[in-house]
């Protein structure tokens, strides 16, 4: 599986006392160094962490993977359809949470969605819509021409080690063998830390795992290097 990395808490913590440190493109330039796969990030409505400066300079370095996470809005498509990252991931959004709660309703508003990825299609951006693992949902993105699908992984996350674990994970590994006979790509993120992560192996197929927080929370201790490292050694099994 590859690894793409989540950068969004840098900025978190930068904003935190309102400075330039720690460096977004630092953080980024560290990650590519790494090998990973792609540099994720968020570029919320309300630039709580992420700018549109920082997606810019980002987008600008070279041979580097941005995988833009944004919500289906008009506003956002305008920022992808002009910065012209390699991938979006479509998500869902609220003002008030403190972290992407759960998956996209594609299916309830399935007409938006395939208007809204034609022109993202159009300029070879690469789609995938970040949902439930629920083959309704699933079922809907497949009608969309995404050729993509992130499964929110949250409810194994933090069921893992618990009684409920078994449960939430056989839900992933269904889903995402039920998306890949609709020909869909899967990747899969949301609460995904050193000891969890080892389970994705058993799900077939995984093409990427999108992983933030636990990587900038490690690398507190071993440094941004040796944190995304060693959770790339962990991905690559």
């Amino acid at each position: 599986m590859l690894l793409g990395v989540n950068i969004d808490h840098v900025a978190t913590l930068r904003n935190a006392r309102g400075g330039i440190d720690p460096d977004i493109i630092t953080a980024a330039r560290i990650c590519k160094e790494c090998d990973v796969a792609s540099i994720t990030t968020h570029l919320r409505e309300d630039r709580r962490h992420i700018k549109d400066a920082d997606v810019e300079a980002i987008r600008m370095l070279p041979r580097t993977r941005l995988n833009l996470e944004m919500a289906m809005t008009d506003e956002m498509q305008e920022i992808a359809l002009k910065l012209r990252p390699h991938a979006v991931c479509i998500v869902p959004e609220k003002r008030q949470e403190l972290t992407t709660e759960g998956g996209l309703d594609v299916e309830g508003q399935l007409d938006r969605a395939i208007k809204f990825v034609k022109p993202l299609l159009k300029k070879n951006i690469e789609v995938s819509f970040f949902i439930d693992p629920d083959v309704h949902q699933i079922s809907a993105v497949s009608k969309t021409g995404a050729p993509f699908i992130e499964l929110h992984t949250g409810r194994y996350s933090e069921a893992f080690g618990s009684g409920e674990e078994e449960k939430a994970f056989q839900d992933l590994k269904g889903a995402a063998i039920f998306a890949q006979n609709f020909g869909l790509k899967v990747n899969a993120g949301h609460g995904l830390n050193y000891h969890n992560v080892k389970r994705m192996h058993e799900i077939p197929h995984l093409v990427e795992l999108n992983i933030g927080h636990s990587i900038i929370a490690r690398a507190i201790f071993v440094g941004l290097e040796q944190a995304v490292k060693e959770m790339k050694a962990l991905c690559e099994g």
